[in-house]
């Protein structure tokens, strides 16, 4: 396979200086480096979501988020990004997708966590695009997509991973500075410009 699995498919939870049980949400994974991806995390989960020094999180549900989980955003200075997307076997939108991406490629927006409720169906299109964009194989975007769906894996989304036009995003990027910022060891994303971008729901001062 020519990309490199990454490592950390999940963490398991680690003990604090003072003893206390840091517990990664469920499906939690490193996407790439400063990338995350997980299924809603849970109160119990928010301490070791801190741990991550996130910039953003991308919610991909329809329902609103939690008051404490608003709290923790705003107390922490974490952009909010919410995409509604139903969580059922309708096809995803092309236009939401695209949004979403938007978010991903801008490395102000990082460290980033990607989720929704179980962190297999609508994160796994998302996660599976952004694979595309970063020109993998569709048999790769594939297995990356089962290893998280298992046998939950649905036809309705390999099919839409395999239809989603690339282009549609590759066009966004002529609104586009045309510089390249690194965000950590190798990895570069293109930066938008403000007023291109889409808003966070929720943004502290």
């Amino acid at each position: 396979m020519k990309e490199k699995e990454k490592e950390g498919r999940e963490r398991e939870g680690h003990d604090t200086e003072d003893g206390a049980v840091l517990s990664p949400p469920t499906n939690f994974s490193m996407v790439e480096e400063g990338l995350y991806r997980s299924g809603f995390p849970e109160p119990s989960n928010l301490p070791f979501l801190e741990t991550l020094n996130l910039k953003s999180i991308i919610y991909l549900c329809p329902e609103p988020y939690p008051e404490e989980h608003c709290k923790f955003v705003e107390s922490h200075n974490i952009r909010l990004y919410q995409f509604g997307i139903e969580g059922t076997k309708e096809t995803v939108s092309d236009d939401v997708i695209t949004q979403a991406l938007r978010i991903l490629i801008d490395v102000r927006n990082y460290p980033v966590l990607i989720h929704c409720k179980r962190g297999k169906h609508r994160t796994g299109c998302l996660v599976g695009c952004l694979r595309k964009l970063q020109n993998w194989c569709l048999f790769s975007v594939f297995e990356e997509y089962q290893r998280f769906a298992g046998n939950k894996a649905r036809g309705s989304d390999m099919r839409f991973m395999e239809a989603y036009n690339i282009l549609r995003m590759r066009q966004c990027l002529y609104s586009l500075i045309y510089q390249y910022h690194g965000y950590g060891s190798n990895k570069r994303r293109l930066l938008y410009r403000e007023d291109s971008m889409p808003k966070p729901r929720i943004k502290s001062s």
